[in-house]
């Protein structure tokens, strides 16, 4: 279970540092509020860790299905 254990937390991890990633791509307009995308300075960091959430949702459906 302890596998299982550190592989949901390093799910949470990647998903908090994508998360702090895509906020960091972010700017607001102080004129109107409005939040204004740019064009993204982290993309390959965005996509490794996008690419590591996934591949950790993977494992982990596959150990709950060996589970049932």
């Amino acid at each position: 279970m302890s596998n299982k254990n550190e592989i949901e937390t390093d799910l949470r991890r990647a998903e908090d540092q994508l998360a702090s990633l895509c906020r960091s791509e972010n700017v607001t307009d102080a004129s109107d509020g409005q939040t204004v995308t740019i064009q993204p300075t982290c993309g390959d960091k965005m996509q490794k860790l996008r690419d590591e959430c996934s591949q950790l949702r993977i494992i982990l459906e596959a150990m709950e299905a060996s589970e049932d």
